[in-house]
């Protein structure tokens, strides 16, 4: 939680580079997971995914919900590199299709996700997992809510 204090005291952009140059700890899920950033530009972040049988589901195949929180990350992020400081985020809407199940045959994907609009209150971005060979094993779209963090977390 040390770095979430720091989040609402950066702009999204910078606080997402602070993580990605390491001057900030990642969050939690993404150590979890294996998550790691690839790549920051305005509204747009990659992360990569080392696949391993510990995200494996009981039928032999990464789960769904980690296909889900990998693409909900890259999206939620690709809006959050468009807040200035003192505004937040949070998803409201998360729509994912798996199209390829992904196993350790593959042991590492790319997660892109990319801002498609950006108002003053909603944001709408895109998603989609990709392997090294550029084999699409899921798309996805979402929803922000942008508003203004509360004076107690600033």
């Amino acid at each position: 939680m040390a770095g979430a204090g720091l989040a609402l005291k950066l702009s999204g952009l910078d606080f997402l580079r602070a993580i990605a140059d390491g001057r900030i700890p990642p969050p939690p899920i993404a150590s979890l997971l294996g998550m790691n950033i690839d790549r920051i530009e305005p509204g747009r972040v990659s992360f990569t995914l080392d696949v391993g049988e510990h995200l494996y589901n009981p039928i032999g195949s990464v789960h769904g919900g980690v296909c889900c929180t990998l693409l909900d990350s890259a999206m939620g992020c690709a809006v959050h590199t468009t807040l200035p400081v003192g505004l937040a985020y949070t998803t409201l809407e998360l729509k994912v299709n798996l199209v390829k199940a992904l196993t350790i045959r593959t042991p590492k994907v790319v997660a892109e996700g990319e801002v498609i609009t950006s108002g003053r209150r909603v944001a709408t971005a895109s998603g989609r997992i990709i392997g090294p060979d550029g084999t699409l094993y899921a798309h996805a779209t979402t929803t922000c809510l942008i508003f203004e963090a509360p004076a107690a977390q600033q």
